[in-house]
């Protein structure tokens, strides 16, 4: 082998060696810009590199081949066939420079990418000659892939704008992939005079000079078609907003304080939704305006993933009248009833209520504390499901009275709402408002009841994995209180005129101390949606009220939602397993008895709720002679039977003064006598026998002799209702739960009841 083979195949090793030998990326080599990207792949903001200039690396791939090919054009049309130098290229530049003719460039775009990487100085041959010496090097390590790329990414475009990245944005509002062929032209004239052509690309004299000469260079070293010739004769017009755009300003400013790195950020933000929403805020602010209503605030969430959708925090991020820049989202406030609830979920979960359950709206005391409605009346008595929908204050101290583990107080701190006092600052006056959470963990809250009483953190990021989270509520105690909030009807709706077709929303209004807040929060479909009205100076408004300013602008945005995802349905929630219903006395919300007029279904939690049988309704026997209350014997056609309702003397009092009076019930004599004799009494389980059951699943008959006047029966565990049965129809199957003992009661529909404790084994 003679020495010159040797020669070349050692510098041919050498090449192979430089190129395969590990080495940092041209990416690497620069400083990024932090971008924050929506989960539809827009730009929401970027911020400046460490070196002060704005540069979104854009990978080859994502940009079209006509913004690559004018740059090739333009800069190097030899760029693919030499090494890094283009040594014609540099003679012929030299030769006019020398010759007077104007300063004319040599370099590849190469050298170019030496220069602008290494900051070199070329206006001199010695400065020529290291960039020469760049390019080699560079051309020795990395692919021409990886060059343009690198070079079309740093490119300068004007002040501290760098790369097609940032440049097809500013001035075309556009990606590098969606420039055409007439704005890559525009775009590849920019660089040899940045700082002259830079700008509005239809008002720049230089700038359209240049174009035109690229263009007419295109159309002669190409087969142009006919659109592509009608594109390079049409004006190219710059983008209306001009600049570098901030979209979803208070959300990217949360998202930026918690980055720590360079470069781009992904979220989960529908930057769609968030205009839509924004849209949707910007109308109602303009149209009620005078009513003081200058001022809202939204956040949307997926309740299926934890990802946030939209974050409007203010109806303005640049007004400052309004302090706009105040992140209203992460704000504390107070939320007025939107925590009610949660209140009645816990009550649902400990056994104090169900939907029927008549609870007491009237002036009540407790201890110091003399709570009062919004609206300055009284409801009497009234449904759980009604004091909750229809926000009665009363109803919701007493079941927060009626929680021990965990009360409304601890429930919030495993929550993880934050900046909570101890509960004795608050008291009762908790259960309306008395707190302060932010936006964010208000729609946490709505959010564990869609997710069936579990609480995960909100996300914004897709790469923050959704967490198992905890249960703070049964899933029971969640669909049922989801259900008593689907009932809530939107302001001044028909609900005859309600389309079938409509994403079920359960919702609710809460209004702050002295007309601070107004908020309104639910579910909407696969939504969370939380709005606010207010004020960031914290001054009153009396039209800062939730079920007037808050939930207009509530079912705006989620009648838009559904509009934007018109094929997304929503099938009804499905009860879980532990929830049953049962019919109940709608009177006194209790099973009812032979002489109930009104039934109704509600759910319940068997073994939780409280179920008995109603003693509401009863029938008594008047002598037609004298017309009272007579007891048995009775002689036919001196008596007649007729049913009054029994109330304590202070619900009818409640009655009377909610403007609602009920027939009062006679003096009944005492004939509990001839009551008892018509008592049921048990006659299987039998007493003093113990059970032994084989497995979970066998069951044991219940049976009792029952009086003939008697329609129905119900058999009790404890308090848990076993079943409701027809007296006809005899035994009843009971399947015990548990072993140990159990107090079985049978209740008959006149209220006459017995009971009988009875042990039951299972066996190994």
């Amino acid at each position: 082998m003679t020495w010159r083979r040797k020669i070349i195949i050692a510098f041919v090793l050498g090449l192979i060696l430089v190129r395969v030998y590990p080495h940092q990326a041209l990416r690497l080599q620069v400083p990024q810009s932090t971008s924050v990207w929506s989960a539809d792949h827009e730009l929401l903001r970027v911020t400046l590199a460490s070196d002060e200039q704005y540069r979104l690396w854009t990978p080859l791939k994502e940009m079209s081949p006509a913004l690559v090919a004018a740059f090739q054009l333009k800069e190097d049309r030899w760029f693919y066939w030499h090494t890094g130098v283009n040594p014609l290229a540099l003679l012929r530049a030299a030769r006019i420079t020398f010759m007077g003719a104007g300063r004319q460039g040599g370099s590849t775009i190469t050298m170019q990418l030496a220069r602008l990487l290494y900051h070199m100085n070329t206006r001199t041959p010695a400065g020529k000659l290291k960039q020469s010496a760049a390019a080699l090097w560079l051309e020795a390590r990395y692919s021409k892939y990886d060059i343009l790329e690198a070079y079309l990414n740093l490119v300068p475009f004007g002040g501290n704008l760098q790369g097609v990245g940032m440049a097809s944005r500013v001035y075309f509002d556009k990606t590098p992939a969606q420039v055409d062929l007439a704005e890559a032209v525009t775009l590849a004239v920019i660089p040899q005079r940045p700082a002259a052509r830079g700008g509005r690309s239809n008002t720049n004299p230089g700038l359209l000079s240049a174009r035109t000469q690229l263009a007419g260079y295109w159309i002669n070293s190409n087969r142009p078609t006919d659109s592509d010739r009608r594109q390079l004769d049409l004006p190219v017009l710059s983008s209306a907003n001009g600049g570098i755009s901030i979209r979803a300003p208070h959300f990217t400013d949360a998202i930026l304080r918690a980055n720590t790195r360079s470069g781009a950020i992904a979220t989960t933000l529908d930057a769609g939704l968030q205009r839509l929403i924004e849209r949707q805020m910007e109308r109602y602010v303009n149209r009620f305006g005078e009513r003081g209503i200058r001022n809202a605030a939204a956040l949307l969430i997926d309740h299926r993933d934890m990802s946030v959708q939209a974050w409007v925090g203010s109806a303005g991020y640049e007004n400052e009248a309004i302090h706009g820049q105040i992140d209203g989202v992460l704000t504390k406030r107070s939320p007025g009833s939107t925590l009610k609830p949660f209140v009645y979920a816990l009550g649902l979960d400990q056994g104090v209520l169900h939907p029927r359950t008549i609870l007491r709206d009237a002036p009540t005391s407790f201890g110091p504390f003399t709570p009062e409605n919004f609206d300055g009346t009284f409801a009497g008595p009234i449904p759980a499901q009604d004091a909750l929908i229809r926000s009665r204050n009363i109803p919701a101290v007493w079941i927060a009275t009626q929680l021990r583990q965990p009360s409304l107080h601890q429930f919030l701190q495993s929550a993880g709402i934050s900046g909570l006092k101890p509960e004795s600052y608050y008291g009762l006056a908790l259960a309306l408002g008395g707190g302060e959470v932010t936006m964010e963990e208000l729609a946490g809250l709505y959010a564990m009841l869609a997710n069936h009483g579990v609480m995960q953190p909100v996300r914004a990021r897709p790469d923050e994995a959704k967490r198992e989270g905890s249960r703070l509520i049964s899933p029971e105690a969640a669909f049922i209180t989801v259900d008593m909030l689907s009932h809530n009807p939107r302001p001044g709706e028909d609900v005859s005129l309600v389309p079938r077709n409509r994403w079920p929303v359960a919702w609710k209004t809460g209004t702050s101390w002295g007309f601070r807040d107004a908020w309104s929060a639910g579910i909407v479909g696969p939504y969370v949606l939380v709005v606010w009205i207010g004020d960031f100076e914290a001054r009153g408004n009396p039209s800062f009220v939730g079920a007037d300013a808050a939930a207009p602008l509530f079912f705006r945005i989620a009648d838009a939602l559904q509009l934007q995802e018109p094929d997304l349905t929503m099938p009804p929630p499905v009860p879980p397993p532990g929830v049953s219903t049962v019919t109940v006395c709608m009177a006194s919300g209790d099973l009812p008895n032979k002489y109930c007029p009104q039934q109704v279904d509600t759910w319940y939690i068997p073994g939780k709720s409280p179920i008995r049988v109603s003693q509401l309704h009863r029938a008594v026997n008047i002598d037609v002679r004298t017309g009272r209350v007579t007891c048995p014997p009775f002689v036919a056609g001196q008596t007649r039977q007729e049913v009054f309702e029994f109330w304590p003397s202070d619900m009818m009092r409640l009655f009377r003064e909610a403007g609602m009076p009920r027939r009062g019930a006679p003096m009944v004599p005492d004939c509990a006598a001839d009551e008892a004799s018509d008592a049921p009494r048990i006659a299987a389980p039998l007493r003093g026998v113990t059970y032994r059951l084989r497995s979970r699943n066998e069951a044991i008959p219940l049976e009792a002799n029952i009086a003939a006047d008697v329609e129905n029966v119900f058999w009790f565990d404890g308090a848990a209702l076993i079943a409701k049965s027809v007296a006809a129809r005899g035994a009843v199957a009971w399947t015990p739960a548990a072993d140990g003992i159990h107090l079985i009661r049978v209740i008959d529909d006149h209220g006459r009841s017995a009971e009988r404790d009875v042990r039951v084994q299972f066996s190994n």
